[in-house]
């Protein structure tokens, strides 16, 4: 919790959320979480962590390559960012949230320098009431495009900047037991104290348009976790995903 009083929330939209498992950026689901945040600012600020550009930009070209390689990908990224962004400050900005870009890659983590610069970077402008979108440098970095989905990224930055809430938005009620899954009626782990044992139940399937199945979304909570930061695992693709979560009105699994 910082000097205002209010909670910290590090929200982190995966593509599959964002696109509503289409092949574009959904507006409605980008105003959907708009909605939740103006509804939520007095007690809790946000920061995002944010995918979709890649899917962004395939709304937009056709880029002449194969799409497997990792700079059609990187180009892509450059190409759908801008639009990423412009979809977030047109449904934001109309119910009167204000955005700012930023964006990292892991090699920013690894400089005490850039650390503290991105700590006081995001501090002022949370203060001023803008919500920080991060995502990848992706036109730099081929680590996120090939192996993480942004779910570590959004890890470390939660640590970094203190959050209380590493809330991680993904297509499924959060992490399903591996026996239910085998009984196809999934059924969600609804609180987790040791990774180990979440570990054993989950599979390493892979969502259709990230890049991090659920073996990210652990790896992610394991170094929440080791900063005493919950790390909640939630569907959403359902409407008010994250008010309902904050209600318990909906299964998610949290890692405590």
């Amino acid at each position: 919790m910082d000097k205002s009083g209010k909670k910290r929330i590090l929200l982190k939209l995966g593509s599959n959320t964002l696109t509503k498992e289409t092949n574009h950026i959904s507006r409605g689901k980008i105003e959907d979480i708009g909605i939740q945040i103006a509804a939520l600012q007095d007690d809790y600020e946000f920061i995002i962590v944010s995918s979709g550009a890649i899917a962004a930009a395939k709304q937009f070209v056709k880029l002449e390559n194969q799409d497997k390689d990792v700079f059609v990908k990187q180009a892509l990224a450059s190409i759908g960012q801008p639009h990423l962004m412009r979809i977030y400050h047109e449904n934001f900005s109309d119910l009167g949230l204000l955005i700012s870009q930023c964006l990292l890659s892991y090699s920013d983590f690894e400089k005490e320098q850039s650390k503290v610069n991105i700590v006081n970077t995001i501090n002022v402008l949370v203060k001023n009431n803008y919500i920080p979108i991060i995502n990848e440098n992706d036109t730099v970095a081929t680590d996120e495009i090939r192996f993480g989905d942004n779910d570590k990224l959004a890890a470390l930055t939660a640590v970094l900047l203190n959050v209380d809430i590493l809330i991680i938005a993904t297509n499924t009620n959060g992490i399903y037991t591996k026996a239910s899954i085998y009984n196809v009626v999934p059924e969600t782990i609804s609180l987790v104290t040791d990774l180990k044992i979440l570990e054993k139940e989950i599979g390493d399937s892979k969502s259709s348009h990230g890049t991090g199945g659920m073996q990210s979304k652990i790896e992610a909570s394991a170094i929440a976790k080791a900063a005493n930061i919950e790390t909640w695992i939630v569907n959403g693709l359902k409407d008010n995903f994250i008010l309902k979560a904050l209600k318990n009105e909906i299964p998610f699994t949290k890692i405590i």
